[in-house]
């Protein structure tokens, strides 16, 4: 539906003049910090992207992403017996394997999900990028983070992102696909708001904002604007699109702004694993520290709480 993007006017002044109010919101303490981080643990995609990534790194990730918080520290907090673990476990596709089976011996139902489709410039051709999505699925993936190509969007071929994006969604199959826009290299907010909508009609579960290898990541302008097309389109077609930021987001503080966020625009229906992730690989493991400052009164040593 080319007319609903083609006379998208995005009044950056406006967005940027929100986003630094965002970072000002006064965050929450006590028990609600506790429970809002708790929440966000559930959300995570604990995710390693890495060159040196080996079986026994992912292995390790995957009992993080089982055991994201100390059992003392749940137990604290009455809340041993919930269930906690992260939302996911994010993995090139080489390396899905490892973490399917090393959560299957664990006897977790945790999903994994792979990057794919030329991860992360998107600068392969398309039939390289179909059987990449394929392979992952083959080797047992539930979720797919494909990347989009930035020149269709920077050159207004919208027809062609759509038709690639609707291929990749066939290749998926059952298994989930996050479609990550690479925000930070689509030269303006209005071309944002237009692929994350040409993402959504393509069949995308989930936007996505960034890989984590720009140079810009997820940032809150990019975030808004994203949402308020989920926000439209929800409104056009009555069907739920997840969020997703990922790439530079670090501390407890912007992982419960980003829960506010999503909850300020989308609603409280938005904040489940179901429709919102955060993509991070060393978030955790600041969220557990706060978790151990508030349960104990002080900080842990770097050797008291496991590696993610």
């Amino acid at each position: 539906e080319l007319g609903w993007i083609s006379k998208v006017y995005v009044n950056r002044p406006a967005v940027v003049r929100h986003a630094e109010q965002i970072k000002k919101w006064k965050t929450v303490k006590g028990n609600w910090q506790a429970a809002w981080l708790l929440k966000a643990v559930t959300c995570i995609d604990l995710t390693t992207l890495s060159g040196d990534d080996t079986p026994s790194n992912v292995q390790r990730l995957c009992f993080k992403a089982k055991h994201p918080i100390r059992e003392d520290l749940l137990k604290a907090l009455d809340m041993h017996d919930k269930g906690i673990t992260a939302a996911a476990v994010c993995v090139y596709p080489a390396r899905v394997s490892d973490a399917v089976n090393t959560l299957k011996a664990a006897g977790c139902n945790i999903p994994v999900a792979s990057v794919a489709a030329g991860f992360p410039s998107g600068q392969t051709p398309l039939e390289t990028k179909l059987a990449e999505i394929r392979l992952a699925v083959e080797y047992g993936a539930q979720e797919i983070d494909i990347v989009i190509s930035r020149s269709l969007v920077l050159t207004g071929q919208w027809e062609g992102l759509y038709e690639e994006i609707r291929l990749c969604r066939a290749a998926c199959g059952e298994a989930h696909m996050k479609t990550i826009l690479a925000t930070g290299e689509l030269g303006s907010l209005a071309n944002v708001y237009k692929a994350s909508m040409i993402a959504m009609m393509a069949g995308s579960d989930f936007i996505k904002t960034s890989t984590g290898k720009e140079v810009e990541n997820a940032t809150f302008p990019v975030g808004v604007v994203m949402m308020r097309a989920i926000k439209e389109y929800y409104w056009q077609t009555g069907y739920k699109v997840g969020f997703k930021p990922a790439g530079g987001i670090r501390t407890a503080k912007e992982a419960i702004t980003w829960l506010m966020l999503v909850k300020e625009e989308l609603g409280v229906e938005w904040l489940t694993p179901e429709l919102f992730r955060l993509g991070a690989s060393s978030l955790l493991g600041d969220i557990e520290q706060q978790i151990f400052y508030h349960v104990t009164g002080s900080y842990a040593l770097q050797h008291e709480l496991a590696m993610a």
